[in-house]
């Protein structure tokens, strides 16, 4: 559990180690292991035998975090307060044994894991950038539970605090360094021991300036008017981004509004009392379920094919200089692979390292990487005009325009100069991937990888299994995704696969609204509301009203008989036709553009026979959520996506389904079924069958 060393120079190294588990983490177990060994720390620095201590690790990781199995369970409020005091207690102590303690950081230290590092008086991390540190409890609605908002408070201010708190992503070690997160950073394991050790020697007593009475916080209170504006200004925000439920963000606030204002062990008795409300909330559980337990069941292949070895690409070919695919030539080689990047001439091609160029620049801002890594990793990438020069690539991604004869020319002559276990994806968002499989020799290599745009920033890959795609293809095509650190949901070759097409209905409910005669800037901003990020006019704007319509129309042939069409078809077959206003790329859709600017058109869109309802706020967002989850159990029952962990994350980060609400199928048990059921029943007799839910959703009230 925790190994005690002790060296000549009075120097006790503490080697977190937990038993039966690949990484540690702070539960009951660990956090009751410390405290006898402080306790001995004390005895030993009153007798003058205690010089420093060295925090580190015997696995590949420092501190993984709290244990979110635990967590998510939690349900007593007592319990939870005396849990985030009790982590408090023996954080404090391991700060206050009266000698200087050293985190020696040698892989990722998250959550509570970074908590304790910050309890440190000096924090030494090893300079990989593969590592990540910092506090994203924010991004799983939670806020630190073990003073970590109040000591963050106290090293970097109100101000640079919250954002670091509110953000959801960890930082490398090198831009933990250029934020005041961490002390030092270590070219290895052994030299970051010999520069804990040298810090030490160098030490007297060490006491954290909330425990002197000469500090304060840096930038002052707030009741400094700087940063009660500031607070205030993020209070606002925050209400009208988030106006649902209560967030980790608003915790964040106040608690640091309310812990600037009184001494340190008050303020962090303020934190467990909004860390416990948060955990007692629907939504963190909700987030929890979703960003750890489903996440790590995507992580640990439960769609990925068994009985086949790991698939590690070196090379990557990518079809297409365009922001696609140079987005994903990015992601390829931020994870160590080199990429050769073709286009019609060599001139389009180097279109690409034009934008990687721009994108390492940012990292080098952020102290991501530095210039000799920049410059490594351009010199990773080769530009052509010659297909032949994907020969030696392990896999190719075809990334050009939505277009099938071009498509179809691409692959088919790259594919010639593959060998026979080399992988072929295609990141086609609307034609099948059977169909463009006509273009290989070999279309058990052929898959469709359906990256999201900024291919850098969304972490969802929709692995598309074509009808002649093998099982192999899909299981190296799985550690393909992986290896570029994204999250791949396995889908049938349907239309729209999974995220367009549930996403499809979101666009077409705003639509059919429209036609009810709900104002156009009513149903954009209840939408919002509702927790999506955008409205579904803007939306289908953006995506061209061409490809909604064709999304439908797919939907048309695929059920055939059995299809009955829906409302918001007449209105797109008017903005295409009669209005000709086929969206953004026109400057002229459901809004009109003009330079950066745009408003939304003023327009009757009310159609003779639509229904006319008069809708409340709260029905809006129930119809908006609803069409998307119904639709999410159809997808689930004709095995458009097989788990429910598939459907809950590809929801979220596919098409920005309320991540506070866990995802489509998570919607459903925080609704509860029988209650989900019986809304669906109402709104189906109000608005017509696209409400009526699949078998698949009754019968979950057997399991609920």
């Amino acid at each position: 559990m925790i190994k005690y060393q002790k060296d000549t120079d009075n120097i006790v190294t503490l080697i977190l180690d937990m038993g039966g588990r690949q990484n540690n983490v702070i539960n009951h177990e660990i956090g009751n292991a410390f405290i006898p060994v402080v306790r001995h720390l004390k005895a030993e620095k009153a007798r003058g035998l205690l010089r420093g201590v060295i925090i580190s690790s015997a696995k590949s990781t420092f501190l993984s975090g709290g244990d979110l199995d635990y967590l998510y369970h939690a349900d007593d409020a007592a319990e939870i307060f005396a849990f985030s005091e009790q982590l408090k207690f023996f954080l404090r102590e391991i700060e206050s044994p009266g000698v200087p303690v050293v985190a020696a950081i040698n892989g990722d230290a998250q959550g509570i894991g970074f908590e304790l590092a910050l309890a440190c008086h000096h924090r030494i991390v090893l300079d990989k950038p593969t590592i990540t540190l910092g506090l994203p409890e924010a991004g799983m609605g939670l806020i630190p539970g073990s003073g970590g908002t109040v000591r963050l408070m106290w090293l970097l201010g109100i101000q640079q605090a919250f954002q670091v708190l509110n953000s959801e992503f960890g930082y490398t070690p090198r831009e933990a360094f250029k934020a005041g997160l961490v002390d030092e950073l270590a070219p290895g394991n052994r030299a970051m021991m010999e520069m804990a050790k040298s810090w030490l020697l160098q030490q007297g007593e060490a006491r954290r300036p909330w425990d002197k009475e000469a500090c304060a916080i840096p930038g002052g209170d707030a009741s400094n008017p700087a940063n009660l504006r500031f607070l205030r200004e993020k209070s606002v925000e925050i209400t009208a981004t988030k106006p649902s439920y209560f967030s980790a963000a608003q915790a964040i606030v106040h608690v640091l509004y309310e812990g600037s204002r009184v001494d340190f062990d008050t303020a962090c008795r303020i934190e467990s009392r909004y860390y416990t409300k948060l955990l007692k909330g629907a939504a963190t559980k909700n987030m929890i379920k979703a960003f750890w337990l489903d996440r790590k069941a995507i992580e640990r292949g439960e769609a990925r094919p068994k009985g086949f070895g790991k698939f590690r690409p070196k090379m990557v070919g990518i079809i297409g200089a365009g922001k696609m695919g140079s987005g994903i030539a990015l992601s390829c080689l931020l994870n160590g692979m080199s990429v050769v990047i073709k286009d019609v001439s060599r001139l389009i091609a180097a279109n690409a390292i034009a934008y990687i160029e721009g994108k390492l620049s940012e990292l080098e801002q952020k102290g991501s990487i530095n210039d000799s890594e920049s410059k490594a990793l351009l010199g990773r990438i080769k530009v052509t005009d010659q297909a032949a020069d994907f020969e030696h690539c392990d896999i190719v991604v075809e990334a050009v325009f939505e277009n099938y004869s071009l498509k179809y020319k691409v692959t088919r002559e790259a594919e010639s100069f593959l060998d026979e276990y080399s992988l072929f994806g295609s990141n086609s968002i609307s034609i099948p991937i059977s169909t463009l499989a006509a273009a290989c020799q070999r279309p058990e290599n052929y898959v469709g990888l359906h990256f999201f745009p900024p291919v850098e920033e969304v972490p969802l890959v929709e692995i598309v299994r074509g009808k002649e795609s093998s099982d192999e293809a899909i299981a190296r095509a799985f550690d393909f995704v992986r290896s570029m650190r994204k999250i791949p949901i396995v889908v049938k070759d349907v239309w729209g696969f999974y995220a367009a097409r549930v996403q499809n209905t979101y666009i077409l409910e705003g639509i059919a609204m429209l036609q009810e005669g709900l104002a156009p800037v009513l149903i954009e901003n209840m939408s919002r509301q509702s927790g999506m990020p955008r409205g579904p006019l803007e939306l289908a704007d953006d995506l061209g009203l061409e490809i909604v319509l064709k999304y439908e129309q797919q939907a048309a042939e695929h059920y055939g008989v059995r299809y009955i069409k829906h409302p918001a078809v007449n209105t797109l077959k008017g903005m295409l036709g009669e209005w000709n206003r086929p969206g953004k790329t026109a400057k002229e859709g459901f809004y009109t553009y003009e330079g950066e600017e745009k408003w939304l058109w003023k327009q009757d869109y009310s159609l003779e026979g639509s229904p006319e309802v008069q809708e409340t706020p709260e029905i809006i967002f129930e119809r908006f959520l609803f069409v998307q989850v119904i639709e999410a159990f159809w997808c689930l029952q004709e095995g458009v996506i097989r788990t429910e962990a598939e459907a809950n994350l590809g929801s979220i980060y596919g098409w920005g389904f309320p991540a506070f609400k866990g995802g489509v199928i998570q919607f459903v048990h925080d609704y509860g079924v029988s209650a989900f059921l019986s809304r669906c029943a109402h709104f189906e007799s109000v608005h017509g069958p696209r409400f009526k839910p699949p078998k698949l959703l009754s019968n979950l009230i057997k399991a609920d």
